[in-house]
């Protein structure tokens, strides 16, 4: 029986370049895994075939000899040296082919049955450092912006006290697995028509932990971690707002295997004030006077948050909705000394209710205005107020 020609199985022309040789394969193997296509019962001669055409197409030398001589190249009966056995490039996918780009799966799948996993299995087995942490914080506006100190309690793993985390019961012995000989890993050999493989599994035994525990720890239960609740002492520095986060460094979950703790991270959450808004370091509030008041000018008294006030002018002919900017006395900055600004937005109130003599006195003020235009505005309202 004839064989397909290997360019017509990869679909691409007999001048296509190693980048399109390549991209043909990928398309294709993804397309007919047997993994993919378990429904098929043809897809895994398709990818095998798919397989042994990139494997020649890909390596310079193979696709000169069968350019020349076609399939008769890698004949053995025809003294053209074969396949040398097998694919040859198994070892690190086919043809120097990731498999990983096929999925996820498909990396750990070759690694497994062409012994390439060895060096992930070790990784698995080494210490390793612990999580991280995240939690929420509620404080309040006056603690955001002078800073305070507070007491925290967080429940998290630890080592075992009891068996110092090695998850042996006291005076119990951890020994060398049997089975995987301190490895964690079990391999077997298969024979097959393309060569001889090696398949890396994970001791069942020791669950790939090179160590058999004769008699687990009461307290932990061979785990080597407990949990536990502590208090943690918690730095909050002036200036903070909300979405502000805070790291405490390892404070997280204990590593595994001696490895280091992780961190934990604390979201702060800012209560809002009642008179009170904040724009960075920018602290906005609103008073409110008198229609005299705007119209003579006064000093008013503003209590800031923590328990200082301002006294703040008001000019005369202050109009309702007018901003005044007091330097320094806002929020500070979190990263820098510098304090932000107080801003205090004017509101006038005007009486529902007035009695007869102010009305009086009102009236004077109007008739003085239209009858006159020698005095300003203010002039002729303190002469109808006198």
């Amino acid at each position: 029986m004839s064989k397909r020609d290997l360019y017509e199985i990869l679909g691409v022309s007999r001048q296509a370049s190693a980048d399109e040789i390549k991209k043909a394969y990928r398309q294709l193997a993804r397309k007919y895994h047997p993994d993919v296509n378990r429904d098929d019962p043809n897809a895994s001669e398709k990818f095998k075939e798919i397989s042994e055409a990139y494997e020649i197409l890909s390596d310079p030398q193979k696709r000169a000899a069968y350019d020349r001589f076609g399939h008769d190249a890698f004949d053995p009966t025809r003294g053209a040296g074969g396949f040398g056995g097998g694919f040859g490039g198994f070892g690190g996918g086919f043809g120097g082919f990731d498999f990983d780009d096929l999925g996820t799966g498909f990396g750990d799948l070759f690694d497994m049955i062409f012994g390439t996993g060895t060096s992930r299995a070790r990784q698995r087995n080494r210490p390793q450092r612990g999580a991280d942490r995240e939690i929420r914080m509620e404080i309040s506006f006056e603690d955001a912006l002078f800073g305070v100190e507070k007491d925290i309690q967080i429940s998290r793993v630890e080592k075992c006290e009891h068996c110092q985390g090695t998850g042996a019961q006291p005076g119990s012995e951890v020994t060398t697995c049997p089975t995987c000989k301190g490895s964690g890993q079990v391999r077997t050999a298969q024979s097959t028509p393309f060569g001889r493989f090696e398949t890396i599994r994970t001791c069942s035994r020791c669950n790939g932990e090179g160590k058999v525990i004769e008699k687990p720890c009461s307290k932990c239960r061979g785990t080597g971690q407990v949990k536990k609740a502590r208090t943690i002492s918690v730095k909050i520095p002036p200036g903070v707002d909300t979405g502000s986060r805070i790291r405490l460094q390892g404070e997280g979950e204990q590593g595994l295997r001696g490895g280091p703790p992780g961190d934990l991270y604390i979201t702060l959450i800012v209560r809002e004030h009642p008179r009170f808004k904040r724009d960075g370091t920018t602290l906005i509030t609103q008073v409110t006077i008198d229609f005299v008041q705007a119209a003579l000018g006064d000093t008013v008294k503003i209590d800031l948050p923590g328990g200082a006030s301002h006294e703040l002018h008001i000019p005369e002919g202050t109009q309702p909705g007018e901003v005044f900017v007091v330097r320094g006395k806002g929020a500070p900055s979190l990263h820098s000394q510098r304090q932000g600004d107080l801003k205090v937005i004017v509101q006038v109130s005007i009486p529902k209710k007035l009695t007869k003599r102010q009305k009086e006195l009102l009236s004077r003020f109007h008739e003085e205005e239209e009858n006159s235009s020698s005095k300003g505005l203010f002039g002729k309202f303190r002469d109808a107020m006198g």
